[in-house]
């Protein structure tokens, strides 16, 4: 069943129930209290009646008991009974009065009974009948004055007042089927309006199931609802990035292992190629020699390759040791490290890095920045009079290191791929100069571990921007020498520093 059928069943059963008992209690409470209305007026006409047939009764007692009860019924009977109620009188086994009456209502077994229950003490019964004839209030009372028992009583019809009442039960009924109808056709549209955004929500749930990704929730409002397609909303955009990184680490798994498949087939081709010819093939010395180099260099190039990945999966199961690397030793071994490998490619280099202290692994940190300068230089066309720079620049709370270059560039389309391993740009390049797609996976592993980031700006025939930004550690303050003790002491740390 639906939710907004739930709702109006729920809804207008409650209201049933409510306007139901409501209904009820305030037909009883008005009904009872005009029958105490009634009642009330009865016992007083009935009281009445009996205080002025005492005193008509004790004015002629002298003349006989038989003639002052009938006496005094004459003379009082016009004036009590102007109102619509009837007087009765039982004298004794005898009726005086109202018999017929009593007796055309059916109320003779009614005042018999009333009249028994009188006759242990002095007093009054009332009681409300019904006969065919209608609703009757009967109010029985004992004279005492007398000798033989005389019995006064009233009979006054309530059928009206019961009528009235079943007259605003009937009204109350055709009332209450309007406004249940009315409340009802309310309700359904109301709970049909309030249910609308959940079932487009459900909708849009629907269509995103089948495979419409785009689509969010439109509901903009500030209740429940509206907070519920918000969270359903990022629910859904938080499912399609983890989806679409699933699909790209996928596609980056395959792309890892075709190329290094790829990269494993061309030195075992060549491997295997050479070591056959000189197997089967009598071959001069020096084609001999030309094969076993081309052998020894193909290895050697699988064994980079092997080592670099074992650096690649080590350094995430391996957590580096981070110690105080004084950025000044750093500039001075990459300085002595390119310098031979610049004069050779005819590029002009220059290293500047401003004193700091970076906090890591001086030997990773080393590593990164000889494969961003071995990349840069890579970049340079054969005979081009290049240019390299790696600059280091200290800022509060950071310190960054930039490697520009003016080589070839990379595509702007391919620029968040190069840190993927064995992704090249220019295949045939690389492998022509050595590589095999590796160099930028690692320097990216090696710059998240020691909480830096990486920028990448490059333009095609222009050249390239790598900026690393490390987190750099606060120098401690050095403290005046006090003493021979503490001279000793800080002649150790220099050594240390120095080692």
């Amino acid at each position: 069943m639906k939710f907004s059928n739930k709702l109006f069943i729920a809804t207008t059963a409650l209201l049933t129930v409510i306007f139901t008992a409501f209904g009820i209690w305030m037909l009883s409470s008005n009904f009872s209290a005009l029958l105490d209305r009634e009642i009330l007026r009865g016992n007083s006409e009935s009281r009445m009646f009996r205080v002025l047939f005492e005193m008509g009764y004790t004015s002629v007692e002298e003349y006989g008991e038989a003639y002052a009860i009938g006496r005094t019924l004459d003379s009082i009977l016009d004036g009590v009974e102007r109102d619509g109620s009837h007087c009765f009188a039982i004298y004794g086994e005898d009726w005086l009065r109202g018999r017929m009456y009593i007796e055309a209502k059916g109320l003779r077994s009614e005042v018999e009974t009333l009249r028994k229950g009188l006759e242990e003490w002095n007093g009054s019964y009332y009681k409300v009948s019904r006969t065919k004839e209608g609703f009757f209030l009967l109010s029985v009372a004992k004279v005492p004055e007398t000798e033989t028992p005389l019995y006064l009583g009233m009979c006054r019809e309530l059928t009206e007042t019961f009528q009235n009442r079943q007259g605003m039960v009937t009204q109350y009924h055709i009332s209450l089927s309007v406004l249940l109808a009315l409340g009802g056709v309310c309700i359904y549209l109301l709970s049909r309006y309030i249910t609308r955004p959940i079932s487009s929500l459900g909708r849009t749930a629907k269509r995103i199931a089948d495979g419409n990704f785009e689509l969010r929730s439109n509901n903009r409002s500030n209740d429940e609802i509206g907070r519920l397609a918000r969270d359903f909303n990022r629910m859904a955009d938080k499912l399609v990035e983890q989806m679409e990184a699933k699909i790209l680490e996928a596609k980056q798994q395959e792309d890892f292992t075709a190329a290094f498949a790829h990269e494993l087939k061309t030195p075992l081709t060549s491997i295997i190629g050479y070591a056959d010819m000189m197997n089967t093939m009598k071959l001069s010395p020096q084609e001999q020699a030309e094969s076993t180099y081309y052998i020894y260099n193909q290895g050697r190039r699988l064994e980079s390759l092997s080592l670099k990945l074992l650096d690649l999966v080590s350094m995430d199961k391996n957590p580096i040791v981070c110690r105080p690397v004084p950025t000044k030793r750093l500039e001075e071994n990459i300085r002595a490290t390119v310098r031979p490998i610049w004069e050779q490619r005819k590029i002009n280099g220059k290293v500047e890095m401003d004193k700091g202290v970076l906090s890591g692994d001086e030997e990773l940190l080393l590593s990164l920045f000889y494969n961003l300068l071995d990349n840069a230089a890579k970049a340079m066309d054969k005979g081009e009079q290049g240019f390299i720079l790696l600059k280091g620049t200290a800022m509060p709370g950071a310190y960054e290191v930039k490697v520009v270059d003016n080589g070839r560039g990379i595509p702007r389309e391919e620029i968040g791929r190069i840190t993927e391993a064995f992704y090249m740009v220019d295949k045939s390049r690389s492998r022509k100069e050595g590589g095999a797609g590796i160099g930028m996976a690692l320097c990216h592993k090696i710059i998240k571990l020691h909480g830096g980031t990486l920028q990448i700006d490059s333009r095609l025939g222009e050249g390239t921007v790598m900026k690393v930004i490390f987190p750099m550690e606060t120098p401690v303050p050095r403290r005046k020498k006090q003493g021979k003790g503490a001279t000793h002491k800080k002649a150790g740390q220099n050594r240390d520093a120095e080692t």
